[in-house]
């Protein structure tokens, strides 16, 4: 195993792995504050909004441990590369969609980049992070999907006022290319060989596999972003549909995206600072199920400045929920087993977590659909914290190993 070490010049690279994460989580985001523009132009029912929500993340779903060999193989700077190319190319295709199917499959292609993107991130994170920076820069990655949310319905909600949705996917293309040149320039190269051969990878990657950590992170993983992709999700379309006009549905789930960035900034702070990562994770679900429960059961609008409680409700639901992955990310290098693979780890991770994202914001609709309105959401919320909570037990060993060891101390490989 190699141990971690910044290479000259590269102090700064994890901060452009972090801006490419956030290129790939505005390929998810650009979607909620379209979705009724799709719907109408494209005559998409309300399951169909949920799949397509949810869609992108089926390559990672299906092929985490795929890209995690790839990036064992040929290295995780290039498969970062070809990630932002890819979705490059299926957001430029989607744009001319003219039905469902199409607009689907480009959304795939989309899917297959944003894996490649998310599974070398965190690698490449603690390849060329400085030392002393590897729990900040954790952090970071493990805020890009708020950031990203964040940005995406601030600006999504405005710019589909004056454009239309075609010309959103278009410019969406080129803020997925934006990143590479600098990724290229600043991110270290990948090492010649450096013992990468398949026979070795695949040992590697079994040896992960077999292991019973990375699971159950990815479990873990998976009852965080099942239940926040429910509601964040169709949160502009939540608004909507009890009566909300204009850009404001966009930008109160801005918000509400931008505080799990914080939530997860926030706790890699915490945990620089000694916090123990045991204990965060089970307390952080049985807020989330709380603050949800108070969000969706409780009929808002027979109370005075209903919509607001409920819009806070759901603000300390995200910004509570941000600090796990924070601490999952951080735990990384103890959920690799001696002799496995980081990227491996990650993969199945990521495989986890977007199974997590695929199913949710389909369930959501599903439920809503069933039911008659959204207040049956606090249904997935609740049981996905409680399973999450339970499993999250099982990491305690490796949460001890983590919170002993220093930051910046672990393997690449």
């Amino acid at each position: 195993m190699v141990s971690k070490s910044s290479p000259a010049g590269a102090g700064g690279s994890w901060i452009v792995v972090v801006s490419a994460g956030v290129a790939a989580g505005l390929q998810v985001w650009k979607v909620p504050p379209a979705l009724p523009y799709l719907r109408h132009d494209l005559s998409l029912s309300l399951v169909q909004a949920g799949t397509l929500l949810g869609i992108v993340q089926l390559a990672g779903m299906l092929g985490g441990l795929a890209v995690s060999l790839l990036a064992e193989l040929i290295g995780e700077r290039r498969c970062l590369s070809a990630g932002l190319v890819l979705l490059f190319v299926g957001s430029v295709s989607g744009g001319f969609a003219g039905s469902a199917a199409p607009l689907l499959a480009s959304r795939a292609v989309e899917g297959a980049g944003f894996i490649l993107v998310a599974v070398t991130g965190p690698g490449l994170i603690r390849r060329t992070a400085p030392l002393g920076r590897f729990t900040t820069a954790m952090g970071f990655w493990g805020a890009y999907q708020g950031i990203s949310t964040f940005a995406g319905l601030v600006v999504g909600a405005p710019a589909l006022q004056v454009v239309s949705w075609r010309v959103w996917w278009w410019g969406m293309a080129v803020v997925a290319l934006a990143p590479l040149p600098w990724v290229l320039a600043r991110v270290p190269r990948d090492d010649a060989g450096g013992g990468r051969g398949a026979a070795a990878a695949f040992a590697r990657i079994g040896r992960t596999v077999r292991a019973p950590a990375p699971w159950t992170a990815g479990l873990v993983f998976a009852c965080y972003t099942l239940p926040w992709m429910a509601v964040v999700g169709f949160l502009p379309t939540v608004y909507r549909d009890g009566g909300m006009t204009g850009s404001w549905p966009g930008v109160l789930s801005a918000v509400v995206g931008a505080v799990n960035a914080v939530g997860s900034i926030g706790t890699a702070a915490l945990l620089k600072r000694g916090l123990a990562v045991r204990a965060v994770v089970g307390p952080a679900f049985a807020l989330m199920a709380l603050t949800s429960l108070l969000a969706f059961a409780v009929d808002w609008h027979r109370v005075p400045a209903g919509t607001v409680w409920q819009f806070l409700c759901v603000v300390a639901f995200s910004l509570t929920g941000g600090a796990i992955p924070a601490t999952l990310l951080r735990m990384i290098g103890g959920l690799t087993p001696a002799g496995g693979s980081a990227p491996a780890t990650m993969g199945l991770i990521q495989q986890l977590f977007n199974a997590g994202s695929f199913v949710g914001p389909t369930v959501a609709a599903w439920l809503a659909t069933r039911t008659g309105g959204w207040h049956s959401t606090w249904w997935i919320t609740c049981a996905c914290a409680a399973i999450g909570a339970v499993l999250s037990l099982g990491l305690r060993s490796v949460a001890a190993v983590e919170s002993a060891r220093p930051a910046t101390t672990g393997a690449v490989r």
